[in-house]
C-alpha cells in the first residue's frame, strides 16, 4: 500500500505551503523592501521559529537576486547605528528569532537586479540540522 502513504506525504507538503515546515522548524512572512534602481544592497526580514528539540543553526544563504546573503544585526554605539555580521545564527530549540528593520537581518550584498514592489524571489536556506529549506521573499514597497 505504498500508493496512499505517498499520497498522504504529497498531500502533507502541499499544505504546508512556501517556507513552512512539517519538521518542526520554519521559516514564515518573508519579506524585503523594493530597492531603486543601481542600488546594491537590500535586506530580508523574517520568522524564524524552531519547534523542535534540538538546536540548530543556518550554515548558508543563497539567492539569485544578490552575489551574496548575509546575516546582520543593527547596533546603535553612541548614538549611530552600525551593522555587524552575525558569524553563526544559532535557533535554540523552542526558540523563535524575529528578522526585522533595525534589529537582525539577511542583507544581501551586489544585487544583480532591483528588487520591485509586487515581485518575489527565491531564497535557499541550509541548517545543519534541519537541511535545506527553499522559501519565497515578497519585495514590498517602502
Amino acid at each position: 500500500m505504498k500508493l496512499p502513504a505517498f499520497a498522504a506525504f504529497v498531500l502533507a507538503a502541499a499544505l504546508t505551503g512556501p517556507g513552512a515546515s512539517a519538521d518542526g522548524l520554519s521559516v514564515t512572512d518573508a519579506w524585503s523592501r523594493s530597492t531603486p534602481p543601481g542600488a546594491r544592497v537590500g535586506a530580508v526580514y523574517f520568522t524564524l521559529r524552531n519547534d523542535t528539540k534540538k538546536s540548530d543553526r543556518l550554515l548558508k544563504l543563497s539567492t539569485p537576486v544578490a552575489e551574496q546573503a548575509e546575516v546582520h544585526r543593527t547596533e546603535v554605539l553612541d548614538g549611530i547605528a552600525r551593522m555587524r555580521e552575525v558569524a553563526v545564527l544559532h535557533v535554540d530549540a523552542g526558540q523563535t528569532i524575529v528578522l526585522e528593520p533595525g534589529g537582525m537581518h539577511l542583507m544581501l550584498v551586489g544585487l544583480r537586479q532591483p528588487l520591485v514592489a509586487g515581485t518575489s524571489y527565491d531564497l535557499d536556506l541550509l541548517f545543519e540540522v534541519a537541511g535545506p529549506r527553499k522559501i519565497s521573499v515578497e519585495v514590498r514597497a517602502p
